[in-house]
């Protein structure tokens, strides 16, 4: 089986050879014919299926008729992330060499100026995040009205980041005889809903079951206490003793962890990228080039990077938060895996994340076997490096015996001004045991001055008639008015 049967154009035929590519994957094989029949598509497969391609593809073969108008694009694709955004533009750059096609990328952290200027020369492929398309067609400067086709990618990831109204808000300014193609990992509730809203009477593609995990993927569950330097500490080793382990993608569940472990393992010795939705564009875009380049062996990242980057030959994904949502752990392990190569993902569970396990194995149908672990030793070298730390990051400077003993003297030296019996420390129960002449001596001479005491207010005491204790201002005379 060849791509020759679907129907695309030489010149995508072409490109797809040159890029090594000689047999389709079943979501293209089924896709492409109906999207070059002008058919709405819903499209439900696991990630690492070729979903990109099956819309890339029969996309550039419909597009080499026609000519793009200024702001008014040809064709549409949201996606849920600027990673996925860039990386669709670059299939288009890759399969679509030999075409003269203008394709923009409507993503946050990149200037409207320039953005404007590529609008303004007009656009065959529009690439959008949702806020950012939004936020072009309320200044005006982009009409949707010219739209044939429109992609909506991840959409089950658009749900989990709330972007669902601003999807339907984009489907209401394109026009309603458009094309549709519809792909999402998982079918939940409301994107059923969606579906129902706005495809047409959809050829429904489905090649596996929702929310199933790939079988090259070996998977794998280590039990770890609920502290988070054992944690690290468990995390390192993994790496370390990790088999065959080319490079691998740490994932957390919030973006404050991710520079927590990012650091650990950094001040470790590890060679380590992050990726978080708080970075600017240019650093992530920075940390995700150096580690398909393979100059950074590990990444550490948030979810933004599980759904649908294409990093083929990830060969370890290792789960140091147990995600809250199942269908997160079914995107990131995806990461590996991917294009029929085999893949390990690990993931680190703590006692509360035993809830959180159990939905995810309830999803995919399948327990996750434990691993046992040889030559652990918790605590090892966490307790080495962070020996001599001054306070652990975010928490209450430790307290030393010495600042005890002076909080001890400064409450007994109150408590003596004030006629109260003072307070018994460690340090007074030991100079209570001591014999009676050195604790009498001890009392006879006040301990030294830690700090700035207010001096006693003093009484003053006058005989009658004897006014020296007024201020002078009082004393003097006044002059009646005639």
């Amino acid at each position: 089986m060849s791509f020759s049967h679907l129907g695309l154009s030489d010149k995508v035929l072409a490109a797809v050879a040159a890029a090594g590519y000689t047999s389709p994957t079943p979501i293209q094989d089924q896709a492409i014919p109906h999207v070059l029949a002008r058919r709405d598509v819903l499209g439900i497969a696991q990630t690492g299926t070729g979903k990109t391609a099956a819309f890339v593809l029969p996309m550039l073969t419909l597009l080499e008729k026609g000519r793009a108008r200024a702001r008014m694009p040809r064709t549409l694709i949201l996606e849920p992330t600027r990673e996925l955004a860039a990386q669709v533009k670059e299939q288009f750059d890759k399969y679509g060499a030999g075409q003269k096609l203008n394709v923009a990328l409507l993503i946050g952290g990149v200037s409207f100026g320039d953005q404007d200027l590529k609008l303004t020369r007009g656009v065959d492929v529009l690439i959008a995040t949702p806020g950012r398309l939004l936020d072009h067609t309320e200044r005006g400067g982009l009409l949707l009205t010219g739209v044939e086709l429109l992609v909506i990618d991840e959409a089950d990831r658009m749900l989990d980041m709330g972007f669902i109204p601003d999807i339907e808000r984009i489907c209401k300014l394109v026009p309603f005889t458009r094309q549709t193609l519809f792909f999402t990992a998982t079918m939940p509730n409301e994107i059923r809903r969606v579906t129902d809203a706005f495809l047409h009477n959809p050829q429904r593609i489905e090649v596996s079951r929702p929310a199933t995990t790939a079988a090259t993927v070996t998977q794998s569950q280590v039990s770890c206490s609920r502290e988070p330097h054992e944690k690290r500490e468990l995390l390192r080793h993994l790496l370390r003793e990790a088999k065959e382990l080319k490079n691998a993608i740490i994932f957390c569940n919030r973006k404050r962890d991710v520079a927590i472990v990012y650091k650990s393992l950094q001040k470790h010795g590890f060679s380590v990228g992050a990726l978080h939705g708080d970075m600017d564009q240019s650093a992530r875009t920075a940390s995700l080039d150096q580690f398909r380049k393979g100059e950074l062996p590990l990444l550490v990242a948030s979810d933004v990077a599980a759904r649908g980057l294409d990093i083929p030959e990830v060969s370890h994904v290792l789960n140091f938060d147990v995600p809250h949502h199942p269908d997160d752990y079914v995107h990131r392990i995806g990461r590996t895996g991917r294009a029929g190569r085999t893949g390990t993902a690990i993931t680190i569970v703590c006692p509360a994340d035993f809830k959180s396990l159990a939905a995810i194995e309830k999803l995919t149908g399948q327990p996750i076997p434990k691993a046992e672990l040889s030559g652990y030793d918790a605590n090892a070298d966490e307790a080495v490096a962070e020996a001599g730390a001054p306070a652990k990051a975010g928490g209450r400077p430790s307290r030393s015996r010495h600042t005890h003993e002076k909080s001890g003297e400064s409450h007994a030296r109150g408590a003596k001004r004030e006629g109260r019996k003072p307070r018994r420390s460690g340090g007074d129960r030991q100079r209570h045991e001591a014999p009676a002449a050195t604790a009498a001596a001890s009392m006879a001479v006040p301990p030294p001055s830690i700090g700035r005491i207010p001096a006693p207010r003093r009484e003053v005491i006058s005989e009658p008639g004897d006014h020296s204790h007024l201020p002078a201002f009082l004393l003097r005379p006044i002059r009646a008015r005639g």
